[in-house]
């Protein structure tokens, strides 16, 4: 096993129809992570797009899979293997109905929510043990469906405050990879991740 090396995954649907979408942040956060790493994403024959760099000083695999969100532990499993990765040097980026939006929670192992993408992930791997970034999009309005929400593009408030909440999700991600969780979370947990509300 690579004892160094970190594999981090962003989760969303390709393809530009679904690039604005809320279930697509996971691939957003990915690319500031590789504007940050300096390079360009490759596709790769585990059927994802593969960066190999440095992130926050150390080596890192940014990666987000060309399958769609519910086939994304086939990826997952194959780079994890391919590069080595251990589940608990995996970090997955990904949207998360049950927190609001504005807000940011790094955790490591639990259920997956309902979440099809970690569904998928903890099915190929054979375990819960990874990291996980949630990046809150909050609960659908009234009576709209969950799964109809989470494919419609961030609303005109939201997208204000997108580009600001997409750079601290990228920060959470570096100082999983620099702190380790508990100190992640006693950064990032308390403050106020949401520059047009109250804090959290």
């Amino acid at each position: 096993m690579s004892v160094d090396r970190w594999l981090i995954a962003g989760l969303g649907n390709p393809g530009p129809e679904y690039a604005g979408n809320r279930h697509n942040v996971g691939f957003m956060v990915l690319e500031e992570l590789a504007a940050r790493a300096g390079g360009r994403f490759k596709v790769h024959k585990a059927r994802a797009e593969v960066l190999e760099g440095r992130l926050a000083g150390g080596p890192a695999v940014l990666a987000k899979p060309l399958t769609f969100m519910n086939l994304s532990g086939g990826p997952c499993k194959a780079l994890a293997d391919f590069y080595k990765v251990e589940p608990a040097r995996l970090i997955v980026v990904h949207d998360e109905l049950d927190i609001p939006y504005g807000a940011l929670r790094a955790k490591f192992g639990g259920g997956d929510n309902g979440h099809n993408g970690l569904k998928s992930i903890t099915k190929s791997l054979g375990s819960r043990d990874y990291l996980r970034v949630r990046f809150g999009i909050g609960r659908p309005p009234g009576r709209m469906d969950a799964a109809s929400y989470v494919l419609r593009d961030f609303g005109t408030a939201e997208r204000k405050d997108l580009p600001y909440l997409v750079d601290r999700a990228a920060d959470v991600v570096e100082s999983l990879v620099t702190q380790g969780l508990e100190a992640t979370q006693n950064s990032f947990h308390a403050g106020d991740l949401n520059p047009s509300g109250p804090p959290r």
